[in-house]
């Protein structure tokens, strides 16, 4: 696990060097959907709402227009983040900013109403990070929490990045998670790259028991 941790930061600190965050595949001007579904939960604005593998996302400035006052971003690279607190200026100091590996990180116990995650997940090809991602969920979301992941779909690409990912239906996506969420909602993204190719997402929106 701390060899992986290590390749990956370099990895993606890398990826954030070479390319503007714009232009990488992932890029969204506005997380539309992420958006929808965060505020369908009907969390008050001061609710406390993690972003994982959020970097440079724009979904924290719709957060933050939105009134949302309690937000963390958690990244392994801190080339991304920093693009975003640039792109943010002075409003950077109205998040919390954690660089870690979501599989290792120590997050506080029952510490959050919504967890959202588009594109983490699928990068975790083996059982042994899963798992340890699914812990991480169950530990530090609240009872009754929300739980927002975005992955590949069963039909979307099988690398990313130069990495290899793992693909789900919604199914298989929620299974990784277990009984002790509950599905509320699944939807499905065409995601058109800044390069114009088509990437195929699936989201699943669940509540903690």
């Amino acid at each position: 696990m701390r060899g992986f941790a290590m390749q990956s930061k370099e990895h993606w600190d890398t990826v954030y060097a070479s390319k503007s965050s714009d232009h990488v595949s992932w890029f969204q001007p506005h997380a539309k959907l992420s958006l929808r579904l965060i505020n369908e939960t009907g969390i008050p604005a001061d609710a406390s709402i993690i972003d994982v593998g959020g970097g440079a996302s724009t979904l924290v400035d719709d957060l933050l227009d939105g009134g949302f006052s309690n937000i963390t971003v958690l990244d392994l690279s801190a080339t991304a983040m920093t693009a975003a607190q640039q792109r943010l200026g002075s409003r950077a100091c109205a998040v919390q900013w954690m660089e870690a590996n979501i599989t290792e990180v120590q997050l506080p116990k029952n510490a959050y109403d919504v967890w959202h995650d588009r594109a983490v997940f699928h990068f975790l090809i083996s059982e042994q990070e899963r798992h340890a991602y699914v812990e991480q969920v169950l530990r530090s979301v609240r009872p009754g929490g929300h739980v927002i992941v975005a992955t590949f779909a069963e039909d979307g690409p099988t690398r990313c990045s130069g990495l290899p990912v793992a693909r789900y239906s919604s199914e298989e996506l929620h299974d990784e998670f277990g009984a002790s969420f509950t599905l509320m909602q699944h939807v499905k993204e065409d995601h058109h790259t800044p390069s114009g190719a088509l990437q195929k997402f699936v989201y699943c929106y669940c509540r903690k028991s």
